[in-house]
């Protein structure tokens, strides 16, 4: 049984859905690998209480919420530009 069947049981623990574009959701992925996550979902809880935690790096989630609005418009701000921008270069 996976760690994610075994909290369907608990009633601490709330299931949400989230849409997002393909395309970011393969950075996700790749980026949650990359850093030695278990899973996505671990990766993603970690981000959303790094961002209640830490609310001055917000500016970094919402340039990556304009960039997949943009990408859905084929008008997007490279990865690699937001990484350097707030100095999270994995390299």
């Amino acid at each position: 049984m996976s760690q994610a069947d075994a909290n369907d049981s608990d009633p601490e623990i709330d299931r949400i859905n989230l849409r997002i574009s393909r395309p970011f959701l393969e950075v996700v992925d790749e980026t949650w690998r990359e850093r030695g996550f278990n899973s996505r979902s671990e990766f993603i809880r970690y981000a959303l209480r790094d961002s209640v935690n830490h609310p001055e790096g917000a500016g970094l989630w919402k340039d990556i919420a304009i960039s997949e609005a943009q990408l859905d418009e084929t008008d997007s701000i490279p990865s690699d530009e937001i990484r350097s921008q707030y100095g999270t270069d994995d390299e």
